[in-house]
């Protein structure tokens, strides 16, 4: 693990060499474990519990319509495997007005349990009001031993069921997730005090880390981290800017930190409280390509494997590829760890090689006559063009003047950039 493996290299630590507790007051760590886990889907199985007759509610969600006029218009995959309708209802005030059907709930549970099913998100209607019909199901599954079971009343005791529903099912979805990976710390560092960073910027203990709370930890640690540092600079306006090899976080502060109540990730909205980080789909490893009538960045992204072409490992052009045929990446800079066997240096040569093939196909499809270097900063360009927009959006958009602000810039693809988009 990164963290591990960053103390052991902090301490002077072999590899394998036992880190020693007396050597660490405290750990903090920020995560992008659960933000992963989400995009790619990998969560755990997840079943949704939930008043019957609202089966379908999340499938509807609040009907919102971002893409009204797309003539392919793609439904968001939904997080939960099935779905169990549970004979109860309370009204608006918590009264009771269906007794819960524990009958038929023990026999739906059995159902889900042989099925494969361990995690389950339990959501009722007018629960934050009255729980006692969560609470009874709780104790049914987990007398039925299901490991991870999400309560709507706990995990967001809050009016408005759609939301509620959603950040249930996050919760129930990513929290196996993250506690497997919180578990391997503790194997780790034994009981050395360990603080995670949660979406809201505030740290919390292993034990109250919540799948939900944690989709944006990672990039919440930036935002911190940069306002640190431009503080200890004596700036007061401050715009983040992490750029890693997928995505872009771009972030404002001005005394205090701009939050949401409501977070969208892939597709999915769910209620809870996070800072407010704008996301943009250009990083290191956006793939530079050509559609036939103009250059094009991203949004998908060569990963860490393949990578960029540079790598070695027959992977695409990317921005990446881009600053090296610049100029603005040295290979002289980096070790020898490159191609199949991780013992060559930066590729530059099939990096020159890519783009002239590029550069061949954009020239004739535009009756143009670029140069591979003149396409590789146009890419450049593009792309801090997207940046800056999602900057605009934070700042110039909500009545901000970005030039009041100072640029804090981090992240591996960042230095390549910051400047183009100051």
């Amino acid at each position: 693990d990164s963290v591990i493996a960053g103390i052991r290299q902090i301490l002077n630590l072999r590899p394998d060499e036992k880190i020693p507790a007396d050597t660490v007051e405290r750990i903090r760590v920020g995560t992008t474990v659960a933000t992963n886990a989400l995009l790619e889907r990998k969560g755990s199985k997840t079943a949704l519990l939930i008043t019957s007759g609202f089966a379908d509610l999340l499938e509807i969600g609040n009907q919102a319509r971002p893409k009204l006029f797309e003539l392919s218009i793609a439904k968001p995959e939904q997080l939960y495997h099935s779905v169990s309708e549970v004979h109860e209802r309370l009204d608006s005030n918590g009264n009771l007005v269906r007794e819960l059907d524990e009958g038929r709930l023990k026999k739906d549970l059995k159902a889900l349990y042989s099925s494969g099913i361990r995690s389950i998100a339990i959501v009722f209607m007018h629960s934050w009001k009255n729980p006692m019909h969560e609470e009874r199901c709780y104790d049914l599954a987990k007398g039925l031993g299901f490991d991870n079971i999400s309560v709507s009343s706990r995990i967001m005791p809050l009016i408005k069921i759609v939301g509620r529903s959603q950040a249930t099912v996050v919760d129930s979805y990513l929290y196996p997730i993250l506690n497997r990976y919180v578990s391997s710390l503790h194997s780790e560092l034994g009981d050395m005090p360990i603080e995670f960073m949660q979406s809201s910027g505030g740290l919390t203990d292993s034990l109250s880390l919540t799948g939900k709370d944690a989709i944006m930890s990672g990039p919440a640690g930036g935002v911190i981290g940069s306002v640190a540092v431009g503080n200890a600079n004596n700036f007061d306006s401050i715009i983040g800017f992490d750029m890693g090899g997928t995505s872009t976080d771009v972030s404002r502060y001005d005394g205090t930190f701009a939050r949401v109540m409501e977070l969208e990730a892939d597709g999915i909205n769910f209620q809870t409280s996070s800072l407010d980080i704008k996301t943009v789909a250009a990083g290191g490893g956006s793939l530079l390509w050509f559609d036939g009538r103009k250059l094009q960045v991203g949004p998908e992204s060569a990963g860490a494997v393949p990578g960029p072409v540079c790598y070695g490992l027959d992977g695409d052009l990317t921005l990446t590829d881009a600053n090296l045929l610049l100029g603005r990446i040295n290979p002289a800079f980096f070790p020898r760890v490159f191609g199949p066997d991780q013992d060559k240096e930066l590729d530059q040569g099939t990096t020159e090689q890519q783009f002239e093939i590029l550069r061949f196909t954009v020239n004739n499809g535009t009756q143009s006559s670029f140069t591979s270097e003149e396409l590789a900063l146009g890419f450049v360009e593009i792309a801090n063009e997207k940046m800056a927009g999602a900057i605009k959006q934070i700042s110039v958009s909500r009545g901000y003047d970005a030039r009041d602000h100072v640029l804090v810039c981090f992240g591996g693809a960042a230095p390549q950039h910051c400047c183009g988009i100051a």
